[in-house]
C-alpha cells in the first residue's frame, strides 16, 4: 500500500485571493509560481507512491498542468484542504495507506517532515493524525509575538501532552511565557507546521461533520478533530539548518524569498 501525497490549492483565498499563482523568486531570481514550489517539495519526499494537485479552479489546473503536475478537480463546497483531500482521495478511488495533505502555501517544508508523520502513524496505530511541530528558538518566538502585536495572523502554535497527543492549536502564541529568550535559544513554543498525514478512515469522516466552534474561531481546520475526540500526534521534527514559514499574507512574499536565497534554493 502506497502514500497518497494531496496539494490542495484553492484560488479565492479569503485572505490571499489568487495566492497558488503568486510568484517567488528563489536563489537564483528565477520566479515560480508558489504551487509549482510546492509541488517540487513534495517531489523530494521518499515513500510516496503518488502526488497529485486538487483545486477547483481552472486556472490552478492550467498553472499546475503546465508544469507537468497530476490535477484533480475537487468541488468549490470543499471548505478547507482537508475536505478537498478527502474529495480527491475518493476521487482515485482510495486504497492509499496513508493520505497526506502538503498545503499548496507551504514550498519550504522539508522532506523529513513528511517522511517523520509517515513513520509516526506507522508505529502508533491509535493514531489517526499526524502533524509535525517544531520548537522556536528566541528569534521566530518575537516573530510569532511582533506578528500579532502588529495585528497580522502569522504562524500557529500548538500545544500537546504526553505522547505527543495534541491538546490545542491556536494562532495566539501559546503557551503562555512572559521570559525573554536568547535569538538562538530554545523556547517552550512550538510552531505548527501545516501539514497532516492522515489514516483514510478518519479523513473520510471528517467532511460529514460540521464545522465546529474552535474550528470557526481559529480558522483553523485539524481543531475540528480534535472537537470530535479524534487523536492528533504532534511529532517533533528538526529544522537542520532549514528556515521555515508559510505564505499567510503578502507580507510573507519577501520574507520567504530572504529565506530561500539564504538557504540557496532555486
Amino acid at each position: 500500500m502506497s502514500v497518497l501525497l494531496v496539494i490542495p490549492a484553492r484560488y479565492e483565498s479569503s485572505r490571499y485571493p489568487g495566492k497558488p499563482l503568486v510568484e517567488l523568486k528563489g536563489a537564483t531570481g528565477i520566479p515560480k509560481t508558489l504551487i509549482q514550489r510546492t509541488w517540487e517539495a513534495a517531489g523530494a519526499v521518499a515513500g510516496i507512491g503518488r502526488v497529485v494537485v486538487a483545486t477547483d479552479d481552472d486556472r490552478v489546473r492550467a498553472a499546475a498542468e503546465g508544469f507537468g503536475a497530476d490535477v484533480v478537480m475537487t468541488s468549490s463546497e470543499a471548505r478547507n484542504g482537508t475536505e478537498r483531500c478527502a474529495e480527491a482521495h475518493d476521487a482515485l478511488g482510495g486504497g492509499y495507506e496513508f493520505v497526506v495533505n502538503l498545503q499548496g502555501d507551504a514550498p519550504l517544508t522539508p522532506p523529513w517532515f513528511i517522511e517523520a508523520l509517515i513513520k509516526a502513524l506507522r508505529a502508533d496505530p491509535s493514531a489517526e493524525i499526524a502533524t509535525p511541530v517544531l520548537r522556536t528558538e528566541g528569534a521566530a518566538l518575537r516573530g510569532f509575538r511582533d506578528d500579532r502585536a502588529a495585528g497580522r495572523v502569522g504562524g500557529t502554535t500548538a500545544v500537546f501532552g504526553q505522547g505527543g497527543r495534541a491538546l490545542y492549536f491556536s494562532k495566539e502564541v501559546i503557551p503562555y511565557t512572559g521570559c525573554d529568550y536568547a535569538p538562538d535559544a530554545p523556547t517552550p513554543v512550538f510552531h505548527h507546521v501545516g501539514v497532516y498525514a492522515y489514516r483514510p478512515s478518519a479523513l473520510a469522516a471528517y467532511p460529514l461533520w460540521d464545522e465546529g466552534t474552535l474550528e470557526r474561531l481559529e480558522g483553523l481546520e485539524q481543531l475540528r478533530f480534535l472537537e470530535r475526540g479524534r487523536a492528533v500526534l504532534c511529532v517533533e521534527v528538526a529544522a537542520k539548518g532549514r528556515r521555515f514559514w508559510e505564505l499567510n499574507n503578502p507580507e510573507d512574499v519577501p520574507r520567504l524569498e530572504a529565506m530561500m536565497a539564504e538557504m540557496g534554493l532555486p
